[in-house]
């Protein structure tokens, strides 16, 4: 493949976000930190245009200003075909719908890369598997991963993420394009891990998050973390994830930080669950995408079809997908026979 024009040096001299969520923004915040053009597209103009007038995210991110220089567009199509590369930034399961659409106008050499956590719905497909019926096997594509709250980025508190891909020039490019201040952006060629620790931990901080709900202490908490990543890990054995990803930060420095910050949506999900509320009244409760509601059901997909032992994850998807009592959960959790930790 031939660079795309605008591309010197390998560097990435315009972005654009695509997914005026507060991920989104705070992504495209960061793409102007470090030097980058952005144009920053949302599904509803009128959420884009409020945007522009305000200055700010206000109904995602409120009062955390923009940087100066950061464009709005309504159109996809010009979005997309205004910039170097781009970077979707929607929930999972609207993944492969935009890239559907934005496949047409995509240039010759230029990649696809994401910041969604989670399965192809109703697959269990990763996202870039998902992604290659659409624009093939050709084109690099990478996913930025890892421990990352969207108004602490946007806010420009220290932050680490994984830029993991097909292609390490393609990876190194993306990462350059975020990389400056306080946000870190390192690279990796494990996509398969980078996606499985991203989507498994959306399960483990509901766990977690019921849990603590329930009142069960900060004990079980650790211990829901520790065997959760044995689970994640027993699963990326099988897919061909790396150990180092897993344990790294598109692995355990996500699943720590989704598990334990009442900023995650996951948690606060468990904690709701744990408290008695229904799915339906946690989720409108938090007024946002709860990915952890369809990736319960893909993580266990996935452990049935791989044969993998996966207790907790099967667990939360009782509870979310089968409406199972917590408290029978923690029960059958506890039953299980003793046993070597590492057989």
């Amino acid at each position: 493949m031939h660079p795309v024009p605008g591309q010197t040096d390998g560097i990435v001299t315009r972005v654009a976000v695509l997914g005026a969520g507060s991920w989104g923004s705070a992504l495209a915040m960061q793409l102007l930190r470090s030097s980058t053009a952005t144009v920053l597209w949302g599904r509803n103009p009128e959420h884009v245009a409020a945007m522009q007038v305000a200055g700010c995210n206000q109904r995602f991110l409120p009062d955390v200003p923009f940087p100066p220089g950061l464009e709005f567009e309504p159109s996809l199509e010009r979005a997309v075909r205004s910039a170097d590369e781009v970077l979707v930034v929607v929930p999972s399961h609207a993944f492969v719908k935009i890239v559907q659409e934005i496949t047409p106008w995509l240039a010759t050499g230029q990649g696809l890369c994401w910041a969604c956590k989670g399965l192809e719905p109703g697959s269990g497909n990763f996202l870039h598997h998902a992604s290659q019926l659409s624009i093939g096997k050709d084109r690099p594509m990478a996913v930025v991963t890892g421990p990352s709250f969207a108004i602490e980025v946007a806010a420009n508190l220290p932050t680490a993420v994984t830029v993991a891909g097909t292609d390490q020039e393609y990876c190194m490019r993306m990462a350059r394009a975020l990389h400056g201040g306080n946000f870190r952006a390192y690279t990796s060629d494990d996509i398969v891990g980078a996606e499985l620790g991203g989507a498994v931990k959306n399960v483990l901080a509901v766990a977690t998050g019921i849990s603590d709900g329930m009142g069960l202490g900060n004990n079980a908490r650790a211990a829901l973390i520790t065997r959760g990543l044995a689970e994640m890990m027993r699963l990326g054995r099988i897919l061909g994830a790396r150990e180092q990803t897993l344990t790294g930060l598109a692995g355990m420095g996500d699943l720590v930080l989704t598990s334990t910050g009442d900023l995650s949506r996951n948690r606060r999900l468990g904690l709701a669950l744990g408290a008695g509320k229904t799915v339906e009244e946690a989720v409108a409760e938090i007024g946002q995408v709860v990915e952890g509601v369809s990736t319960a059901e893909e993580v266990w997909r996935l452990a049935q079809r791989h044969q993998v032992e996966m207790p907790i994850s099967e667990q939360v998807y009782g509870i979310i997908c089968q409406g199972r009592d917590p408290n029978r959960s923690v029960r059958e959790l506890l039953a299980r026979e003793q046993k070597s930790e590492h057989a």
